[in-house]
C-alpha cells in the first residue's frame, strides 16, 4: 500500500510540478543537528516508467561502509517493478551526514552501483567517492526478539495523505511484535503509539541503543499500512545477512 501511495503522490507531483515529497516519520520527532549522521537520504531524478516516461522518487537509508549505503531492495526496481542490480534513475543522488537538508552540511554523492540481497528486501548502493567523515552505523549480530525496542530514521513523509515535504531528518521508537526469518514486525511505540514510517522512509535503519556501544543495525524500513498507523510494520532483517553484506562490501 506505501509503494502505490509513494508512486501516485510522485506522478501527480511530476504533473503538477511539485518538488517530491522530503518529509519524515509519522508523528516522530525532529533529529538534533548532527545525530545520527549516519543517517542517508537518497534522490532518485528521472526513474524510466512502463509508459515511457519518467518520475522521480526517494528513499532512506544508511551508510555502512565510506562507499557504501544501505536501503530497501525495492527502491531500485526497473519500469516492471523488477528490482535491479543498477542505479534505475538518470542521477541518484546520496545526501550523507545532513540533518537539515536546507543546510550544506554533509556531503552529496553520486550512486554508481547496486548489490541486490538474494534473500531480503536489502540493497548496497555504491558511492562514487568515500565518505571519510561520517562514522558508519554498526552492524548488529544478534536477532531481534519480541519485546525490543528499535530506533528508527528517516526522511520520508509524515502522511500517506498528500504528504508534505519538510527538510529534516525525524526519528522515533517502534517495538517489535514477531520475528520471522527475513522480515521483523514492529509497532509503534514512542513518541506516540502510531509512531510509524511513511512513504520515502523505504530503506531507512531500524537501530538498537545502548549507553555501552554504539548503535547497531537490525532492520530496515520495508512496506507497512498508510501511515500513521497502529498496526504492524514490516521490516527487512539485517541481521542474518550480516556476513553477505560484509563479503558484497569487499567484492567491491
Amino acid at each position: 500500500m506505501r509503494r502505490l501511495i509513494t508512486f501516485l503522490s510522485l506522478v501527480l507531483g511530476v504533473v503538477l510540478g511539485v518538488p517530491g515529497s522530503a518529509s519524515a516519520i509519522a508523528n516522530g520527532e525532529p533529529v538534533p543537528d548532527g545525530r545520527y549522521r549516519f543517517s542517508v537520504k537518497l534522490t532518485m531524478t528521472g526513474i524510466p516508467t512502463a509508459t515511457g516516461g519518467r518520475r522521480n522518487s526517494a528513499c532512506s537509508g544508511a551508510l555502512v561502509a565510506a562507499e557504501w549505503v544501505i536501503t530497501a531492495g525495492h527502491c531500485f526496481r526497473d519500469a516492471n517493478g523488477v528490482r535491479v542490480e543498477y542505479p534505475v534513475a538518470d542521477l541518484t543522488t546520496a545526501t550523507v551526514g545532513r540533518t537539515d537538508l536546507a543546510g550544506t552540511g554533509g556531503h552529496e554523492v553520486e550512486v554508481v552501483a547496486v548489490r541486490q540481497s538474494p534473500t531480503a528486501d536489502v540493497a548496497l548502493a555504491r558511492l562514487a567517492t568515500p565518505v571519510r567523515d561520517v562514522r558508519p552505523i554498526r552492524l548488529g549480530k544478534r536477532a531481534p526478539e519480541p519485546g525490543d525496542v528499535l530506533r528508527v530514521t528517516g526522511y520520508g513523509s509524515t502522511t500517506s495523505v498528500n504528504p508534505a515535504p519538510v527538510t529534516r531528518l525525524r526519528t522515533g521508537q517502534m517495538v517489535v511484535v514477531s520475528v520471522a526469518s527475513s522480515v521483523v514486525g514492529l509497532s509503534g511505540f514512542a513518541p506516540q503509539p502510531d509512531t510509524t514510517p511513511c512513504p520515502y522512509d523505504s530503506g531507512g535503519p531500524f537501530f538498537t541503543e545502548s549507553k555501552r556501544a554504539r548503535p547497531a543495525l537490525v532492520a530496515l524500513v520495508s512496506g507497512g499500512p498508510s501511515c500513521p498507523h497502529t498496526g504492524v510494520e514490516s521490516a527487512a532483517r539485517t541481521d542474518n545477512i550480516a556476513d553477505w553484506i560484509r563479503a558484497a562490501i569487499r567484492a567491491g
